[in-house]
């Protein structure tokens, strides 16, 4: 049995959309691609080479299978990421019939969900997502991510494709490893804790304004 492991970079309000470049994903009027580069320092190539430390086969979504294939092929032989990713095996949701042409690339169609649940299943190297907002959406709706590493930047993006969007369901989660990049972007990886388990600071006896303001609530519900 193996992991699923979901590393993204997200903005301070859990964007997700076109980290690297301008032109990455404009889809829904997006203008701010490229927003993650001027951030980038040594502490941040340390975690992120981290996460490529152990073998992986990459889990994507069909638009970033095509953004990676049109890029990670082509910067040579010495880039070392782009040695891991050509060498790595590739599963993609998708539900086109178009060729996959990158190199070790599998489709995955139909009932992705219990698709990825049977890899999950089988022996292997952990599963590793990268972008893939739609695929994530069906990952967390079905709780199969195992894990999470995130890059939060400093700065809000506001409209665009997010980490959490609908497919996120209640989930507690438990913080193992944390750090801030010299230029403020916190590296955090989370794994599962389970159901969210909830409590109250009110009064043990509610005041009678309180009892009041249930009840309106209820009325305006």
């Amino acid at each position: 049995m193996r992991k699923l492991v979901t590393a993204a970079f997200v903005s301070l309000d859990g964007v997700m959309q076109a980290p690297g470049a301008p032109q990455e994903d404009p889809t829904g009027g997006f203008t701010l691609g490229g927003w993650t580069v001027n951030y980038w320092d040594e502490p941040m190539g340390g975690f992120m080479g981290g996460i490529f430390t152990d073998p992986f086969a990459l889990l994507l979504g069909r638009k970033t299978y095509e953004i990676f294939a049109a890029h990670w092929p082509f910067v040579g032989k010495d880039d070392p990421i782009g040695k891991a990713f050509n060498a790595a095996t590739k599963y993609v949701a998708t539900t086109s019939n178009e060729p996959l042409t990158w190199e070790n690339s599998f489709a995955l169609r139909g009932d992705v969900a219990a698709e990825i649940a049977r890899l999950k299943q089988q022996d292997g190297p952990d599963l590793l997502t990268q972008g893939s907002s739609g695929l994530l959406q069906t990952l967390l709706a079905h709780d199969l991510i195992d894990e999470l590493r995130l890059l939060t930047f400093p700065l809000i993006l506001g409209p665009g494709k997010r980490l959490f969007g609908k497919g996120a369901k209640p989930e507690a989660l438990k913080l193992t490893t944390n750090s801030v990049s010299t230029t403020g972007v916190i590296m955090s990886v989370y794994e599962r804790a389970g159901e969210v388990e909830t409590g109250s600071f009110g009064m043990p006896e509610p005041s009678q304004a309180e009892i009041a303001r249930r009840e309106r609530m209820k009325r305006e519900g």
